[in-house]
C-alpha cells in the first residue's frame, strides 16, 4: 500500500517539511553526478558505518563519524529509495509540523534520526555496510502522526489495483501493520550476517518509530488536540 494523502489538512505552510524533501533531493542529485567509486566513498564518509561509530564511542576522536549520525539520514541508494522516503515524508510530515512548530520539528526529526541509528548500531555493532536513508527519522513522524491524529484516514494505491485510484484506510491500521512488519522482519535478520533484513535496516525504523511515538506521548499534553470535524469517509481524499 503506498500512502498518497491525508485527511488532515495543515493550517501552517510546513516549511521544514518541504525543506528537508528538498534537502533530500539535492543531495540525491549530487550523487548521481558521482563516478561509482566517489559514491562508495562519499557512502562510506556520510553514512552511517556501525564498526566506526563503535570504535569512536570506545576511543573518541573528532565529531566527523558521530556527524554521520545526521548526515546519513539526507544520502538515499536510488530512485525508488528516495522517492518512496520522500512520499510518506509529504504525507505525514506537514501534519507532524503544524502541531508541533518549524523549529521544535526539526529538533523532532533530527532526534528521531539519531534514535533510529542507536538501535540499529546497537542490535548489528559489527556491521561494515553504510547505513543511508531518512527512513527512521521519518519512522518518528509516523510514530507521531500516529498520537497526533489516531482517527485519521490515509488514501492508499495499491499497485495492482492502482487504476481504481485512492483507498481510505485508518492510519492507525496502516501505520501498526508498517510498525510490526518491521518488528517481525528485524526479529528474522537476527543472526544474519549483516543484521539487515534485505538491504534494509529495519532496526533503524523500528528505532525512529519508538522515538517519534515515545516523544510525542511525552508532548501530548502541550499540543491543543484537533477534532477531524467532517467524517472520513466522506472527504474527499486528494491525489498527489
Amino acid at each position: 500500500m503506498i500512502p498518497v494523502s491525508d485527511t488532515v489538512r495543515a493550517r501552517t505552510t510546513p516549511y521544514v517539511n518541504i525543506g528537508l524533501i528538498l534537502a533530500n533531493i539535492l543531495v540525491f542529485l549530487y550523487e548521481i553526478a558521482l563516478t561509482p567509486h566517489e559514491v562508495n566513498r562519499f557512502f562510506i564518509e556520510h553514512g552511517v558505518v556501525p564498526t566506526h561509530l563503535i570504535d569512536w564511542l570506545h576511543n573518541p576522536s573528532g565529531l566527523g563519524e558521530p556527524l554521520t549520525v545526521l548526515t546519513a539520514a539526507f544520502i538515499h541508494g536510488g530512485w525508488l529509495h528516495l522517492i518512496g522516503n520522500m512520499l510518506y515524508l509529504w504525507v505525514f510530515g506537514d501534519n507532524v509540523e503544524d502541531a508541533l512548530g518549524h523549529i521544535r520539528y526539526l529538533l523532532f526529526y533530527l532526534v528521531a534520526a539519531v534514535g533510529a541509528v542507536a538501535l540499529q548500531v546497537f542490535m548489528d555493532q559489527n556491521g561494515t555496510i553504510p547505513m543511508v536513508g531518512a527512513s527512521g527519522a521519518i519512522a518518528g513522524v509516523l510514530g507521531a502522526y500516529l498520537v497526533l491524529y489516531p482517527t485519521a484516514t490515509v488514501g492508499v494505491i495499491i499497485p495492482l489495483f492502482w487504476f481504481f485510484g485512492a483507498f481510505p484506510v485508518p492510519a492507525a491500521f496502516l501505520i501498526g501493520f508498517w510498525f510490526l512488519l518491521q518488528i517481525f522482519s528485524g526479529v528474522a535478520a537476527i543472526g544474519t550476517a549483516t543484521g539487515i533484513s534485505e538491504g534494509v535496516a529495519v532496526w533503524a525504523h523500528v528505532g525512529g518509530f519508538a522515538t517519534g511515538f515515545l516523544i510525542l506521548l511525552l508532548l501530548r499534553p502541550l499540543i491543543p488536540r484537533r477534532r477531524l470535524s467532517v467524517p472520513s469517509s466522506r472527504r474527499r481524499i486528494d491525489r498527489w
